[in-house]
């Protein structure tokens, strides 16, 4: 009833109060999501008198009784009471009674309501049938929409973590990195060891190839699964013994590396030592980012071929064939997507340059899309992302929209659900 009234939906155009005078609805108001009336600033006219107040919805009328509202002053500005049911009048504080109003809704509308949102498995979208069928403009239109909306909610995350730590933006970008250096599939013990790892530390040992191996890997567990014998395992095992007592390390317990049907190149093995090599070049990723003038830079940067051990290794053990690349240009460009952009944005947010906020933007548009099962799930709809952007944009609208099976917030589900309403189903 809330969605109907909102967007003006009702089935009749006609419309009384329950003692007989005419209503127009001018301004349906603000929807109210705390506590309060419905509806906030609206403006209708009853008879020939114009209001301008709040709107309560009820299914039934007495439950404006049931929810105390006749007691609660808050409510004592509604100048109309909502109904499905009208089976009381309703009065203020002071005992004054309240216009009320019947609205009837579409027959069946809720009912297709919940066909929309529950059309489909968790995997699966719930406008799929409908999607490829919307005009391309308003589609464009609503992407650009959410695409900016993840943009800045990124944004925002970043400024979150340069609070947590209190104003360092290299720190901030060091755990970033280390969170997207997993891909998903390891994201969350990355970060757990870049937080377990403090840059400072790191950076006291970044002339040395082999203290930071040594650093990484100790506190990751994964050294403690080399094979006996390996002479550099040990050797890392020595210099992390030193380096633990230095800095008064432990070990991560349990941090859920996951090795088991993962491609060689993806292994965590591979991406800690990428870590610990971009790290050791006097690591300041913030003004490598701030000062790059394209993605491409960004990603010819991060694709930095190992040296020594893992020149030629996936994990720990006997050389492996096909160890060369550390990392493709698809992954790189997902690197720079999740990282890049939004250290950029925040930054300039944070200092109100908005040449560093449009670069941020240009650089997503310049970007190939990603590939990944819930771009892939709106391909197979007929809707495929053109570039970086409009796959950002593509999550967005699955993650914040069709997970939470928020179909009427989105603009796609209330452009359907209104075509329904309309007419009459």
């Amino acid at each position: 009833m809330q969605y109907v009234w909102q967007h003006r939906l009702l089935v009749n155009s006609d419309l009384f109060t329950t003692d007989g005078r005419k209503i127009t609805v001018l301004d349906p108001g603000q929807l109210n999501t705390g506590s309060g009336p419905d509806f906030f600033n609206a403006k209708v006219c009853i008879g020939d008198q114009l209001w301008a107040g709040d709107v309560e919805i009820h299914t039934k009328a007495s439950n404006w009784f049931a929810h105390g509202h006749d007691g609660d002053p808050a409510y004592d500005s509604v100048v109309l009471h909502v109904v499905d049911r009208d089976d009381t009048e309703v009065c203020r504080t002071s005992g004054e009674t309240i216009p009320q109003m019947v609205m009837q809704c579409a027959p069946g509308f809720h009912l297709s309501y919940a066909s929309l949102v529950d059309a489909a498995p968790g995997d699966l979208l719930p406008c799929a049938s409908e999607l490829g069928r919307l005009p391309a403009v308003y589609l464009h239109d609503w992407l650009s929409a959410v695409g900016y909306e993840r943009v800045y909610a990124k944004a925002d995350h970043v400024a979150e973590l340069v609070e947590r730590f209190t104003g360092d933006w290299e720190e901030a970008a060091y755990v970033m990195l280390a969170r997207s250096l997993g891909f998903g599939t390891n994201a969350d013990p990355m970060e757990r060891l870049a937080l377990s790892l403090p840059l400072r530390f790191v950076r006291k040992h970044s002339d040395s190839p082999l203290a930071l191996e040594a650093l990484f890997f100790g506190q990751s567990g994964l050294l403690d699964t080399a094979p006996a014998g390996d002479p550099y395992a040990e050797s890392l095992r020595r210099e992390y013994a030193f380096l633990a007592h230095k800095f008064t390390l432990t070990p991560l317990r349990h941090p859920g590396w996951k090795t088991g049907g993962v491609r060689p190149a993806s292994k965590p093995h591979r991406r800690i030592a990428l870590l610990a090599a971009i790290v050791a070049e006097n690591f300041h990723l913030m003004d490598r980012v701030c000062s790059a003038t394209s993605a491409d830079e960004l990603i010819d940067w991060l694709r930095r071929p190992l040296a020594g051990y893992w020149a030629g290794r996936f994990a720990f053990g006997p050389a492996s064939e096909g160890a060369t690349e550390t990392i493709s240009r698809s992954s790189a460009s997902i690197v720079v997507v999740n990282v890049a952009v939004p250290l950029l944005m925040a930054y300039g947010m944070r200092r109100g340059d908005e040449g560093m906020m449009t670069r941020a933007v240009e650089w997503l548009h310049a970007l190939p899309p990603e590939r990944n099962r819930l771009t892939e799930m709106f391909a197979h709809a007929g809707v495929r992302p053109q570039n970086a952007f409009s796959a950002q944009a593509l999550i967005q609208v699955r993650r914040a929209y069709c997970e939470r099976r928020a179909c009427i917030l989105c603009r796609i589900g209330h452009r359907m659900l209104s075509q329904r309403a309309r007419r009459g189903f």
